[in-house]
């Protein structure tokens, strides 16, 4: 189990992808693709249930987020990505409906916390909230929407029956010491003029490109005469992500960064400037701060995200028949034609796989 900060991943997708040095910059426009898709389609309720309803731009919100990050990480989404979001959607309203006083205050409790840890992550309010920007999303949507997923795991938690002790994470900790060494990390500041247009990521004309080029060359010059590195990346890097608090960015460890970039980090000691770097997004200087030695994380470190994680194990066992209960008594109906012709490809793939046990042990 390699620990991961437990937020909904599809809500994070945005936030985590656009730390990488290599994200592109954001659209100039103030308008963000829900706003677009609202303004020409309006904003039609998908799902219709028992007491609540799940508007269009609800999914939107998320999953343009996760294909945004995706992208800025030369990833791509799975097929059925946007009908496992909208059920996750309405996982969390049926449990959400379940909710008592206690579990909104242990929701709230557990949210906040998740916050504070990915605060710590960024290393401050400012560098998360320019995070939250380039990803489209404000401090207030986001805590929102992770409160409204920490109330529906405690009600799931309640429901199950499910107790972690610290035990018992103690107990995983000591048996899967490979899970808990941290990889050599870098800690950089870049610069980067891209080469490419960050809406439709397609190359910039041939003179473009070279007048950058040149650019980058005479701020390598600069930096290499005594120039302040810092200084030159908030007036000049094209890295919305990094560029105001002088190209810094978050510690990172191999295989997050494009290959090039991760090669030319790693490569540098403490305080020494890279050569220019180029890159599928453009032109790179990088200036190396620090390296962390791989080490052995401690256990009262990890201790809460372990319990946490292990919480999850559990809860992935159990959670899929306590959800089809549910479900069957909600008078659920997605009322989108193309979610529900994928929501009933999903069901019934998912009926293939669960009978493929059976079919294997009949043949033995």
């Amino acid at each position: 189990m390699k620990l991961k900060l437990i937020l909904s991943a599809a809500l994070m997708a945005g936030v985590i992808f656009a730390t990488a040095a290599t994200a592109p910059a954001a659209a100039t426009t103030n308008a963000t693709p829900e706003d677009t898709m609202k303004a020409l389609f309006g904003d039609p309720v998908i799902v219709q249930g028992d007491g609540f309803q799940i508007k269009r731009s609800e999914l939107d919100e998320v999953v343009s987020g996760a294909k945004a990050g995706a992208a800025s990480a030369g990833q791509q989404l799975p097929p059925d990505f946007e009908v496992g979001v909208l059920n996750q959607l309405i996982t969390i309203q049926l449990l959400s409906k379940q909710a008592t006083d206690a579990d909104r205050a242990a929701g709230k409790t557990d949210a906040d916390l998740q916050y504070t840890n990915l605060l710590k992550r960024f290393g401050s309010e400012e560098a998360f909230q320019r995070q939250l920007k380039v990803a489209g999303l404000t401090v207030a949507e986001l805590r929102a929407k992770a409160l409204q997923e920490s109330v529906a795991k405690t009600v799931l938690k309640r429901a199950l029956n499910i107790n972690v002790t610290d035990a018992d994470a103690k107990d995983y900790y000591d048996k899967h010491p490979a899970d808990f060494e941290q990889p050599e990390l870098a800690h950089a500041r870049h610069i980067l003029l891209m080469t490419i247009d960050p809406a439709t990521r397609q190359p910039l004309a041939t003179n473009t490109i070279a007048a950058k080029k040149k650019q980058i060359e005479d701020l390598l010059k600069q930096i290499k005469s005594g120039g302040d590195f810092a200084a030159l990346a908030k007036q000049y890097s094209e890295d919305p992500g990094s560029k105001d608090n002088g190209g810094e960015l978050p510690e990172f460890p191999r295989g997050q960064m494009v290959p090039e970039f991760e090669t030319a980090a790693f490569a540098l000691n403490k305080d020494q400037v890279s050569d220019v770097v180029t890159s599928a997004f453009g032109f790179h200087i990088i200036k190396l701060i620090d390296k962390t030695a791989a080490k052995k994380v401690e256990f009262a470190t990890v201790a809460a995200d372990l319990k946490e994680g292990l919480t999850r194990q559990k809860m992935s066992k159990l959670t899929p028949d306590y959800i089809k209960k549910m479900r069957a008594g909600a008078k659920l109906e997605i009322l989108d034609a193309a979610l529900k012709a994928a929501n009933e490809r999903l069901e019934a793939a998912s009926k293939e796989e669960a009978a493929l046990p059976s079919a294997e042990a009949a043949g033995k």
